[in-house]
């Protein structure tokens, strides 16, 4: 039988959709006063992949990265999905959300994102929130995405994105966990 231990603190990350520049500065600072200091913040990139969000959210929509200094528990992860949908419900107009949050975490191995919908790839964590493995850090040492791995997570920007938030984190765990 093998023997159950304490897993190491992940690396808090998360993506950003947004229209207007006040609604991203808005939910930046709800994000930092819940989470705490951001160690990485991303350029705006533009959301090109998919209009799936037009609708709800407008033309001309941006992703920015975040990811924060403080480590967190991995399993902590339903909780921070469901502080996410508080903040995008109160940044809200007219049923409508302003801002797209999707919290998720690395750690040296790969990015998992937090969702409410449930598919094959996905395994439910608690709380109504699904977990999904998006990115895989490889024996190459880059990350590569998987079958279900979103058009967006699969671009050369992204991937330098947490390339460079992985550096982050592993010198933040090489040094015991701090900063």
């Amino acid at each position: 039988m093998g023997k159950t231990k304490t897993n190491i603190p992940v690396k808090l990350v998360c993506g950003m959709l947004y229209r207007e520049e006040k609604d991203g500065a808005a939910a930046s600072g709800c994000l930092r006063r819940r989470f705490g200091p951001v160690d990485f913040e991303s350029a705006s990139v533009p959301f090109t992949q998919t209009g799936y969000y037009q609708k709800e959210m407008g033309s001309g929509l941006r992703r920015k990265f975040f990811s924060f200094r403080k480590l967190i528990a991995a399993d902590s992860l339903s909780g921070i999905k469901l502080i996410t949908n508080r903040i995008e419900t109160a940044l809200s107009a007219d049923g409508r959300r302003k801002v797209n949050l999707d919290p998720g975490y690395l750690d040296l191995a790969r990015l998992v994102l937090a969702s409410t919908k449930d598919f094959s790839h996905r395994i439910y964590i608690s709380r109504g929130i699904y977990a999904e493995i998006t990115l895989l850090y490889d024996r190459c040492g880059t990350f590569r995405p998987l079958e279900w791995t979103y058009p967006d997570y699969r671009s050369s920007c992204y991937l330098s994105i947490f390339e460079r938030i992985r550096s982050i984190y592993y010198r933040q765990i090489s040094a015991g966990g701090r900063k």
